[in-house]
């Protein structure tokens, strides 16, 4: 009995250290590295695949992605440079390039990194109006990236781009905007129909000059017209003079240029020649 009960508590202790020893054992994907200490000390990064490292000895503070992260982050309220408040979101893209530095410069770089790209972008929206903001975004973001990039150098990060997704602004001055807007875009409206109505002149007396030296022209665009008034539709009903007189100046024709009006002139004078008439007689 004591022999059995020796031997389970050998093998209990082997089971132990085996443990113990085989704990030591990692797995480090591709894109990982793991920095090891040995007693307190760096004594260099490990990876990618199967890594030992002796336990109670050894130890691996934390894992060192190498591939690209993307961090979004928000401001708060923050003055432009005209002193109009807005809230800005933006999106960054940053990744570990010196990891010696990543592991002794910094105690957390993803969190120094985010802490970074805020109070950046904060100041740089300080030392920028509101109109630059609105309209040249990829410039206050490349300018917010290289200065972000300067102070993550020195633990070993490097910032590829940063991106502001959105910039809000307060509720009364959108509206404002959107009036100012809206005054503009009728502003230009009514410009541009001013030059069509000046152009649209412009024709019309190179028209009327044209018909002015041609009686032809002058009939056969009165006859277009009369065409036209009765293609509108099947139930149009004009009302046309027997004794129509043909448009336009004609020779020996007391009408002028616009023969309508002189054959209203004549015909309102007939019946004044008429009551002339009848006194006399």
């Amino acid at each position: 009995m004591v022999n059995l009960g020796l031997l389970a508590i050998e093998i209990f202790i082997i089971l132990i250290v085996l443990i113990i020893l085989l704990s030591g054992i990692k797995v480090v994907k591709e894109w990982e590295r793991i920095p090891v200490l040995v007693l307190g000390r760096f004594r260099g990064l490990k990876g990618p695949g199967i890594v030992y490292v002796i336990p109670f000895i050894s130890q691996i503070p934390f894992r060192i992605s190498t591939r690209l992260q993307a961090l979004a982050f928000r401001t708060e309220q923050s003055l432009t440079k005209d002193n109009v408040p807005v809230v800005v979101d933006a999106v960054m893209y940053y990744q570990p390039v010196d990891l010696q530095k990543v592991v002794l410069s910094v105690e957390n770089y993803n969190v120094a990194t985010q802490l970074a790209a805020e109070t950046t972008l904060r100041e740089v929206i300080g030392q920028t109006v509101l109109d630059e903001v609105l309209a040249e975004r990829d410039k206050v973001a490349a300018l917010a990236r290289n200065i972000i990039d300067s102070k993550t150098e020195a633990w070993g990060v490097k910032v590829t781009a940063v991106e502001i997704r959105n910039v809000e602004i307060p509720h009364d001055l959108v509206e404002a905007m959107s009036r100012q807007a809206q005054a503009e875009r009728e502003r230009r409206a009514r410009v541009t129909l001013a030059e069509a109505e000046f152009q649209a002149a412009q024709k019309m007396v190179e028209a009327a000059n044209l018909y002015k030296d041609h009686d032809e022209a002058f009939m056969l665009r009165w006859m277009n017209m009369i065409y036209e008034l009765g293609m509108e539709g099947k139930n149009t009903l004009m009302l046309i003079p027997v004794n129509l007189p043909a448009a336009g100046p004609i020779s020996g024709s007391p009408l002028g240029v616009f023969g309508i009006q002189k054959m209203e002139e004549l015909m309102q004078s007939q019946p004044k020649q008429a009551e002339s008439e009848q006194k006399k007689t």
